[in-house]
């Protein structure tokens, strides 16, 4: 808008009545009012230019095009207002007479008065016939305050009922069809995010952008991309073939110019005939989401009044949002816990997959004969339990043959159905007795569902990345599924690891003794073991990482025994010799982070 232009000013009792909207849909409709008035203040401009000047027939012809373009946008505006304001009808009165506009017309109406009225009295200095229109403009400008305050008043009240907003204009329609497109091979996978109202749709995509690191996009946005781009200026008008190979471009675009990112969102999915164009195109890489929410969950979760969310599924059913489910890859039932919804969520966004993985038998870990044999006990008792009990396996050192006894705990993990863990308590019981005071048994227990769900900590985030790198497991079913897990998912859980490991250092080494050696240089170990994955560094093996970590910038070597030294110094009780230069160690390192991340 020409600078320096008036603003719009909405009588009081639409003011009032808009007062009453919900925060994200006041927002809504404040910008959109504001940039339907900018709109025409453009379009005022762009139609005086071609009156003016001597313009060729080109920069005639650009000029009608840009009228055309911001003709559609401001139909386009005016819909999306309509879409805010129809909510404040009360939907009780189907009997009630229909009047001829809708809200935003007037309001659109009103945009137009009020910059005819701007513009004819900066033109009354030098223009008689303007000066003597200005009073007349006015009083047309209380007029129209009046009527609309007057209409809103009927409409909140049920006297009077708004027609369907939809415009339906054909502003720069060309169906003309390009060539055959097809996804860009860096657009791996979508997801697109449908339903009514209130649904849940805005809080899944930003779910799945905030733990999956997904690019999330807006189809309105998107096709206005493509309409700008390609000179369109209603790109709804255009069939729902086109309006597909439309966004499938700037789709395109955007993955070809972020080809790091694996996962993509778009929603909101309203239009059931473009998004079944959309899949035909794309196949499995679009997966369409469906929330469904019954109308009165989403009334109360809304915090509005029923006839305000039955307004807004109106304007979305009569462009076929409720019969995206029928298309849906994932239809979601949307009333339960949140932690039942980002459970689906993760499954879909970081689907598990069946994975490949190597099993040995107890005694080819390295172990002693009688842990051995124990551990052959325990894995043939969960093994009888059936497909209850999807995998068992002894992680850390025994997987990478590195055991030490009367120092290496035996971590064990068992990936079971709930019902089955009662089960698995009876075998760890008979599995220590066994055991019998050889080793100590750490074993983690977790269900199939955490897993694919990714509720994982960072710990067992890293055990399941060893297991698909080779790691032997003693017993996997047949079709086992698991999240994969990635160099950089372990290098953003190192990052959210660190601190706690920190925080656990300095209160071993607060009471640091002989009973507290093997701890406090567990954490050592573990703590550099997290930096070198920051620095994209993957040592294994306790004297290695130590000997990796000395090296970062800025920290002097870590002058520690070797493991074999601390290990049988345990062993043998003299805890005491080396618990000096491993408590030095830890002193110098966690000196040396405090200055890293220092002011």
């Amino acid at each position: 808008m020409t600078q320096n232009s008036p603003p719009l000013v909405l009588p009081p009792g639409l003011a009032r009545a808009i007062a009453t909207l919900q925060d994200k849909d006041l927002h809504r409709l404040d910008d959109t009012v504001t940039r339907l008035h900018t709109v025409n203040g453009r379009l005022w401009d762009t139609e005086d230019r071609v009156r003016g000047a001597l313009l060729s027939a080109t920069q005639v012809a650009d000029c009608k095009r840009e009228i055309d373009q911001l003709n559609a946008e401001r139909n386009a505006l005016a819909e999306r207002a309509d879409e805010v304001l129809g909510s404040l009808a009360d939907a009780g009165r189907a009997d009630a007479p229909l009047h001829t506009e809708t809200l935003a017309s007037v309001v659109d109406r009103l945009s137009v008065l009020t910059l005819r009225i701007w513009h004819s009295e900066r033109a009354a200095a030098r223009d008689e016939l303007a000066r003597r229109r200005v009073p007349a403009l006015h009083g047309q400008r209380e007029e129209l305050c009046a009527a609309l305050d007057a209409l809103v008043s009927d409409v909140v009240a049920g006297r009077r009922r708004l027609p369907v907003p939809a415009r339906f204009k054909l502003y720069g329609r060309d169906d003309a069809a390009p060539a055959e497109i097809k996804p860009s091979r860096h657009l791996r996978w979508v997801l697109a995010f449908g339903g009514l109202s209130e649904c849940g749709k805005s809080t899944s995509a930003e779910f799945v952008q905030r733990t999956c690191g997904a690019q999330r996009l807006k189809i309105g946005f998107l096709l206005r991309q493509a309409a700008h781009r390609e000179g369109l200026a209603d790109p709804y008008a255009l069939s729902a073939r086109r309006q597909a190979e439309l966004l499938l471009g700037e789709l395109n675009r955007f993955a070809d110019a972020h080809v790091d990112t694996r996962l993509f969102t778009i929603e909101s999915v309203h239009d059931d005939a473009s998004i079944a164009e959309l899949k035909q195109l794309m196949g499995d890489t679009l997966q369409i989401v469906y929330l469904d929410v019954s109308f009165a969950v989403r009334v109360e979760r809304s915090g509005t009044l029923a006839q305000a969310v039955a307004a807004k599924d109106e304007i979305k059913m009569s462009r076929g949002a409720h019969q995206v489910a029928a298309l849906a890859d994932h239809v979601i039932d949307n009333t339960g816990s949140i932690a039942a919804l980002r459970a689906r969520l993760r499954r879909i966004a970081a689907p598990p997959a069946a994975t490949a993985l190597r099993v040995a038998t107890p005694y080819g870990l390295g172990l002693p004969a009688a842990i051995a044999s124990a551990t052959a006990d325990f894995t043939d008792a969960v093994r009888a339990y059936g497909p209850g009990v999807r995998l068992a396996a002894l992680t850390g050192s025994p997987g990478e043959g590195s055991w030490i006894a009367g120092w290496s705990d035996l971590d064990l993990l068992v990936i079971a159905e709930h019902e089955t863990i009662g089960r698995v308590h009876e075998a760890l019981k008979q599995y220590r007795t066994a055991l019998g005071g050889a080793a100590s048994l750490g074993p983690t227990l977790v269900t199939p569902g955490e897993l694919t769900a990714r509720r994982l900590t960072p710990r067992l985030a890293f055990v399941l990345h060893q297991l698909q790198q080779g790691s032997p497991v003693l017993h996997a079913a047949p079709d086992l599924e698991l999240p994969t897990i990635s160099r950089d998912d372990l290098a953003f859980a190192a990052v959210r690891e660190l601190p706690q490991v920190i925080l656990t250092m300095r209160r071993l080494r607060a009471h640091a003794g002989p009973t507290a050696l093997r701890q406090l240089y567990k954490h050592l170990v573990l703590a550099c073991r997290l930096l070198l994955r920051e620095h994209n560094q993957w040592e294994s093996g306790p004297d290695r990482i130590l000997a990796e970590a000395s090296r970062m910038p800025g920290l002097a070597a870590l002058s520690v025994p070797s493991l074999a030294e601390i290990a049988s110094a345990w062993r043998d009780g003299e805890a005491e010799l080396v618990l000096k230069p491993v408590c030095a160690a830890v002193d110098q390192f966690l000196a040396w982070y405090a200055a890293q991340l220092a002011a």
